[in-house]
């Protein structure tokens, strides 16, 4: 096939596909406008322990100037034996957080019991990579009418990401965000392989906004920030961020997680890209 004909060749995701290089679209949130040309950073612990460690890192993220609080209610682990979550109990935390600072909050829903339980709470729905292909559950976020940020499988092609969106937005749900999460690869250096290749390839071939997550692309915290920087540089509309008062402690994915202080100088670094003001000196190693 031809380079002309490969260009003009219908894409199967028909709503998600871009149709021009103006075409954009802004999931607004009221206080925040994801995909409005300045970076959205989402940024809290990997799971709701107890009301006390929520809060906590609420506050500090809120200070250093997030514009969603993340937070996992319900978890996926690999092992049954592992925390997963708090349920409820922990949307409920999740919800005074809100009231308290101000911030959006982004929790994922497992499955299609549980997706109007999470709808009342969230202001975003988030599918995670485990379930990038549960279409069932990507339909029942999409008819609860809230916003559904879509992580890309862990061996999902950008095809296959993109496809996973489409089955939100032909829900009738126009408020999709897709987020890269890394990749599985041959390497084994890092927890996964953050691929920057599709951020640039999901911005050219979609109008949906895309969100990095640098902290399980690479699941070292010592990489968050850089990957984090260059995710933006190649057109991310924003970042999410693992961030924990005490990460050593953590119930899950304490060594991806910042802790208050480097997540408030990640804070200032973006500012400096960004060529907004910030409030201190930062160095860029």
């Amino acid at each position: 096939m031809s380079t002309a004909n490969a260009s003009t060749k219908p894409a199967p995701y028909r709503l998600a596909a871009r149709s021009d290089a103006t075409q954009t679209t802004i999931v607004d949130l009221g206080s925040v406008k994801i995909g409005g040309g300045q970076p959205v950073v989402m940024a809290g612990p990997c799971s709701v322990e107890s009301e006390s460690q929520l809060l906590n890192t609420a506050y500090a993220v809120a200070e250093a100037g997030a514009h969603l609080l993340r937070g996992g209610a319900f978890k996926p682990r690999t092992s049954p034996y592992a925390f997963r979550g708090l349920g409820e109990a922990g949307l409920k935390i999740l919800a005074k957080a809100r009231a308290e600072t101000g911030l959006p909050i982004i929790t994922e829903a497992l499955n299609t019991a549980d997706v109007e339980l999470v709808a009342e709470y969230t202001d975003v729905i988030q599918i995670g990579a485990r379930n990038m292909q549960n279409f069932a559950l990507l339909e029942a976020a999409g008819r609860t009418g809230r916003p559904v940020m879509v992580k890309r499988g862990p061996a999902g092609t950008i095809e296959e990401w993109l496809l996973a969106a489409e089955y939100v937005l032909a829900t009738g749900n126009p408020n999709v965000i897709l987020c890269e999460r890394g990749i599985r690869t041959f390497e084994n250096a890092t927890r996964n392989t953050l691929d920057l290749n599709a951020v640039a390839m999901a911005k050219h071939r979609s109008h949906l906004p895309v969100i990095v997550d640098p902290s399980h692309g690479t699941g070292k915290w010592y990489l968050v920030a850089p990957l984090a920087l260059a995710g933006l540089a190649v057109g991310g509309d924003g970042l999410m961020i693992e961030v924990h008062h005490d990460p050593d402690h953590a119930s899950s994915d304490g060594p991806q997680s910042l802790n208050h202080e480097h997540f408030a100088d990640l804070m200032q670094k973006i500012k400096l890209q960004a060529g907004q003001p910030v409030a201190r000196e930062v160095g860029l190693n």
